[in-house]
């Protein structure tokens, strides 16, 4: 085949690739929302090393991870999971232009609840389209910057929702963002604090 042929193709093959990705993204966030809560008791300092040490996003060999002290959490572990993935490997994706990119995650307690977090020194985003972040199809930036479906941020909303907390998110175009989310403390939490 000749070089325009082989081109096409390879658009043809790239796209069919991302509607894939698409569709399965699409598939999980409706999943979600009928899917009944398996409760268990997380280990999040274990979780989101295990994240780290899995992630195969684009940057994350020469990012810099701070992880701090992560209080466990009640819920099912599979979600939440997904949860800590999405918005570390968009954390990732979104500072991996910078020289010396940096992601840190940490948890302080307010009140009957945790906030979790998820900074990274990236891209940031402008605030006043930060109402639009957690909308499917919803993206600030064009494919051709950063790839993506539009549907990750959605998904982290309706799985931190499920648990009776809140998700929401600041930052500054050019300075990075932060990614916030509560869940309430529950007594199970004591045998890990205690250790």
């Amino acid at each position: 085949i000749d070089d325009e042929l082989f081109r096409l193709f390879q658009i043809i093959q790239k796209n069919a690739k991302k509607m894939g990705i698409l569709i399965d993204d699409l598939l999980a966030f409706s999943k979600m929302g009928r899917k009944e809560l398996a409760r268990t008791t997380i280990n999040t300092n274990d979780m989101v090393k295990q994240i780290i040490q899995d992630l195969d996003t684009p940057g994350k060999e020469k990012t810099k991870f701070i992880v701090g002290d992560l209080q466990p959490i009640e819920g099912d572990y599979t979600l939440i999971n997904q949860c800590f993935i999405n918005l570390i490997s968009n954390a990732v994706k979104y500072s991996s232009r910078k020289k010396q990119p940096e992601v840190t995650i940490t948890c302080v307690k307010d009140g009957p609840q945790w906030v979790y977090s998820v900074k990274d020194n990236g891209t940031g985003f402008n605030m006043d389209y930060a109402h639009k972040l957690f909308g499917v199809f919803q993206r600030l930036h064009s494919d051709e910057e950063f790839e993506g479906t539009g549907v990750g941020l959605a998904i982290a909303q309706r799985v931190i929702t499920k648990h009776g907390g809140k998700i929401w998110a600041e930052g500054e175009g050019g300075k990075g963002a932060v990614f916030y989310f509560t869940l309430p403390e529950h007594n199970t939490f004591q045998k890990y604090e205690s250790e």
